[in-house]
């Protein structure tokens, strides 16, 4: 495969100026990985620190529920509540090891804030946080927690003032800040080397579940299920099964209100190739060749592209893709919480709702993995004006 694509998809759609920037990572990522003291407090870290390994969890109601064995691997058990710890932890080592002093990131849910914000703090290093105005009024818990860690919250107020727009300003930012500042990305998607990086950090939520279903049922999964916006926490549990044919892989879009342009955000379901903030992969985009206006209730998945490596699965037809809509995510975050007591990320709960969706449908006890990639905390003011826990 040809570095920095997956097939036809990725590369380094950037203004010249950038490509030196990009050089320079690529080539610190090739010598931190091979740096065994920086590796061992990683590890240290992410154990000591995040608390992993996270539990793979045998959901017993929703098990009988469904009539399939079930489990959830517990990434929202881990510290700052989400998968987003485990990559923002491995690019600060980054950041330090190339003596970089500033870090910007952006955000839409606010977790990977939260999870920047968090790792700067120890680390004690400079962070800025970019973030859509419109996820700023609706994820309002998280933006004060990243206050609170000691970063700066920039609330951007330009098109549709959501995660595409945070992705651009951290973008520019860090384009009149090459030689101080790190720009640690949050997804898998971006300009080669970043989805190499990020999947690098968060593979270790599939290999985690590989040995622990291998030691709870003796075999792999019939099905491994995750959200997908950009994609990190889906390519992280899915790229130590995409050799193992039987594991079918499926990641879950937001269907958000419907079908038309501008009410979802199903870039993998309905979107076309293009290029957009640095990499060639599926986006939305009108027929005149605009960036489409999204829509998700959930702020995380509210992005009209995806990580380049899952168009790349896409196309081999080893990974599935669909959508759920807001109405089915929230259905899916009530079930959770009233059958298992345990109250997921928005994001996450699309997983869950595609699951619900399809278990009649299954051959009976199958063997399902679904990534809960983060808690629901920072969702209750959305679910609770949508009228749940009355």
């Amino acid at each position: 495969m040809k570095k920095g694509y997956f097939g036809q998809f990725g590369g380094q759609f950037v203004p010249q100026t950038l490509m030196p920037a990009l050089k320079e990572l690529e080539s610190a990522f090739i010598a931190f990985k091979k740096d065994k003291t920086i590796q061992t407090e990683l590890k240290d870290l992410l154990k000591h620190y995040v608390g992993r390994p996270s539990p793979l969890y045998f959901s017993r109601n929703l098990s009988s529920k469904l009539g399939h064995r079930i489990y959830l691997k517990r990434e929202d058990l881990n510290h700052t509540g989400s998968h987003k710890i485990n990559n923002t932890l491995g690019q600060i080592l980054l950041a330090r090891f190339m003596g970089k002093k500033r870090i910007i990131a952006e955000t839409g849910a606010g977790q990977h804030g939260v999870a920047t914000a968090t790792a700067a703090a120890l680390m004690g290093l400079e962070c800025i946080v970019y973030m859509g105005a419109e996820d700023v009024d609706r994820q309002r818990p998280n933006v004060e927690r990243m206050k609170l860690l000691g970063a700066t919250v920039i609330a951007v107020e330009t098109g549709s003032r959501t995660l595409k727009e945070a992705v651009t300003e951290t973008f520019k930012d860090w384009l009149s800040n090459l030689s101080t500042t790190y720009y640690l990305l949050g997804s898998a998607m971006g300009p080669y080397p970043y989805p190499d990086i990020v999947r690098h950090f968060q593979q270790i939520i599939g290999q985690e579940t590989r040995r622990q279903i291998l030691a709870a049922e003796k075999k792999l999964p019939d099905l491994v299920l995750a959200c997908v916006g950009g994609g990190s926490n889906a390519i992280g549990i899915f790229a130590p099964f995409r050799k193992d044919l039987s594991v079918r892989l499926m990641g879950v879009e937001a269907g958000g209100r419907g079908a038309p342009l501008g009410e979802h955000c199903s870039t993998l379901a309905k979107g076309k190739p293009g290029i957009f903030q640095g990499s060639y992969s599926y986006l939305l985009y009108t027929p005149s060749g605009q960036i489409a206006d999204t829509h998700s209730i959930s702020a995380g998945l509210d992005y009209p592209g995806v990580g380049p490596e899952h168009s790349w699965l896409k196309d081999l037809g080893r990974a599935e893709y669909v959508s759920v809509t807001d109405d089915e995510v929230l259905n899916a975050f009530q079930t959770l919480c009233r059958s298992e007591g345990i109250l997921p990320a928005l994001e996450s709960s699309h997983a869950v709702a595609h699951l619900i969706k399809i278990a009649p449908k299954l051959p009976p006890d199958q063997i399902i993995v679904v990534n809960l990639s983060g808690r629901g905390d920072k969702d209750l003011g959305i679910v609770l004006a949508a009228g749940l826990g009355a």
